[in-house]
């Protein structure tokens, strides 16, 4: 009982669904869909006995939205036959769910439960890299090395830092190092060309 007392249930599951939604998506996008999915659809219980064909439709703008449509829903029905309709708190129990990487349960824990978590996404893992910060091969060997690395209060704003530099100034290709604040000591480690 105590441990639903700090629960805050519909945001939870909105940041849950919303983060499935969002893999190889840009935010925009996922917000609208998000928004067309949770205001139809607002709790596990609701979506779970959701139409696949209706799910579909309403995600659309999302990439790979067939395959989330199953993700959501699945994950929906997850929730209520094991966790009694109620997100867990901790990546652990979220990995378990269908749809659910280490990344999705980190934001989950961080940002829905304000509990310490590194979610690491694709630019965390390359940013953290090409610092220097760790070297890595994996995102989850990125995940490890940061939480060594940082004081747990940090967890949080790392992530949000390092994905905001990665989608803007950090690119994948061809970053930009000219107009980076970072560029007199940045190593640019594995960085070929650059603008």
């Amino acid at each position: 009982m105590g441990r639903e007392k700090k629960r805050p249930g519909n945001a939870a599951f909105r940041i849950l669904i919303g983060t499935i939604l969002s893999h190889r998506t840009k935010d925009e996008r996922t917000e609208r869909a998000s928004n067309a999915l949770l205001g139809k659809y607002a709790t596990p219980q609701a979506l779970s006995k959701a139409p696949l064909g209706v799910v579909r439709r309403l995600i659309k703008p999302v990439g790979f939205y067939n395959a989330k449509a199953r993700y959501v829903v699945e994950c929906s029905r997850e929730l209520v036959e094991r966790f009694g309709g109620v997100v867990p708190d901790n990546v652990e129990e979220l990995v378990t769910l269908t749809g659910v990487g280490r990344k999705t349960a980190g934001c989950v824990v961080a940002y829905a439960f304000g509990k310490p978590a590194i979610p690491v996404d694709s630019h965390v893992h390359q940013v953290s890299n090409r610092l220097g910060f760790v070297e890595t091969k994996t995102p989850r060997q990125t995940e490890q090395e940061l939480e060594l690395l940082l004081p747990k209060p940090l967890w949080k704003d790392v992530n949000e830092a390092l994905v905001v530099h990665g989608q803007n100034i950090c690119v994948p290709i061809s970053p930009h190092c000219s107009v980076c604040l970072l560029r007199k000591e940045c190593p640019k480690i594995g960085v070929t060309n650059r603008r």
